[in-house]
């Protein structure tokens, strides 16, 4: 029958969701806010006209511009100009490092035909191994542990079984969804010890966790402009300099002949400077981001609605979890409907990786957790940047209970109301 909701001292229950005054971003995992000094940079490289790949002064001006940012990047993250490849962002610079090491291994060692992939990767890495392994390439996975973090000696003994087929292991640095943050230098040096290629898609972790690329032992790592303050559209490979690569695209041979196509010089400028601003500022930043993250997963955990953390967590840390990474999973309920929700109430915020929103189906990164399909269905992401505050925390905790009670409602009924 139908009539008013049953009143209950549940906060959310009879509630109506209820609009804040100015919307909420939650969802800078995805992309967050061009800082303002970047926008003013790349607006003045604009207004320059020149082809860094021109021999003439404004082309010699442009490539000094590039120059000067590889150069930024390089310092910023503990590598060599030399082994800085501009791309178009994290999509680009994985593709290129998966099927770039396949088909380069594969011409030299036939029998190199396997890729070990961590179970969690971002789907712009899955998605170019399941292009491979359409075509004859052989897939081993990386397991990971109920917080989403492989482990070294879980390599290890894949590596003792398939080192001589394997032309690369690749592993995400921080995992998109959950926050978790891998033991990189670690899963590298078991790699190393077999001589086998390692590349980690680092898109998360750059401008937010320290990331030196020589220390680090990896031999490519994967990072994009836009998840730190860049202009969407740029971002890099850094592959070390005996590393070979079978390039994607052929034309006027930039970046060491393994990216063709005229640089973008002003994003390129942007790219360097949003880097440099992110890691001058990462301490102190990700200790304010930290106490946003723990106000945000405290305030859930009490408003007794049977919420669960996913991931690492606990509170302060951000040596295990990124600082401004909280993933909620909201039992009865789907996400997409208290996304929806959430999204009515100026909330936004994410059920995960942007590139698979709207998609009906539980998060495969849940799901390698060793949750059920069920327990995935209501994950709910919300992540803090440079532009987050207080007030941001206070009105995603005074529209949830009312956004998970409808979506659970919605998702007895099949249908939100």
């Amino acid at each position: 029958m139908g009539g008013r909701p049953r009143e209950s001292d549940h906060p959310g229950i009879g509630r109506k969701l209820v609009r804040v005054s100015q919307n909420v971003y939650a969802d800078h995992a995805a992309t967050t806010n061009v800082r303002p000094e970047v926008v003013e940079a790349v607006a003045a490289q604009l207004s320059v006209v020149g082809n860094a790949s021109s021999l003439h002064s404004a082309g010699r001006a442009a490539r000094r511009v590039v120059e000067e940012a590889r150069e930024q990047i390089a310092e910023a993250m503990g590598a060599a100009p030399s082994e800085v490849v501009f791309t178009s962002g994290g999509t680009e610079s994985n593709n290129l490092a998966v099927k770039g090491s396949f088909w380069q291994a594969t011409e030299s060692d036939p029998q190199r035909t396997t890729l070990i992939i961590g179970t969690t990767e971002h789907h712009a890495l899955l998605d170019p191994v399941e292009f491979l392994v359409d075509r004859g390439a052989d897939v081993v996975w990386l397991e990971v542990d109920r917080e989403a973090v492989p482990s070294p000696d879980g390599l290890r003994a894949l590596l003792e079984q398939h080192a001589e087929s394997t032309a690369l292991v690749s592993a995400m640095w921080v995992n998109n969804e959950v926050g978790a943050i891998a033991p990189v230098p670690e899963l590298a040096a078991v790699a190393r010890e077999f001589g086998v290629r390692f590349h980690t898609d680092a898109v998360q972790a750059v401008g937010h966790v320290p990331v030196d690329f020589a220390s680090s032992g990896v031999d490519m790592l994967s990072l994009s402009g836009h998840k730190f303050g860049a202009p969407q559209g740029v971002g890099a490979l850094l592959a070390r300099r005996d590393v070979k690569l079978m390039p994607l695209t052929h034309g006027g041979g930039q970046e060491r002949q393994l990216r063709s196509g005229t640089l973008d010089v002003a994003n390129v400028r942007g790219l360097a400077v949003a880097l440099t601003a992110a890691v001058a500022e990462l301490d102190v930043e990700a200790k304010r981001l930290a106490g946003l993250r723990d106000r945000l997963v405290e305030g859930a955990l009490s408003l007794d609605l049977g919420i669960a953390v996913s991931g690492p967590y606990a509170p302060g840390d951000t040596d295990g979890r990124l600082a401004g990474n909280v993933h909620l999973r909201v039992p009865d309920c789907d996400g997409d409907s208290l996304l929806y929700l959430l999204d009515a109430a100026g909330i936004e915020c994410s059920t995960g990786s942007a590139c698979q929103a709207g998609v009906p189906q539980p998060s495969h990164v849940l799901l390698a957790m060793g949750f059920t399909e069920a327990e995935a269905r209501g994950a709910l992401r919300l992540t803090f940047g440079h532009t987050s505050t207080d007030a941001d925390v206070d009105a995603i905790l005074a529209s949830l209970p009312a956004a998970v009670d409808r979506a659970r409602r919605a998702h007895h009924s099949g249908r939100v109301r």
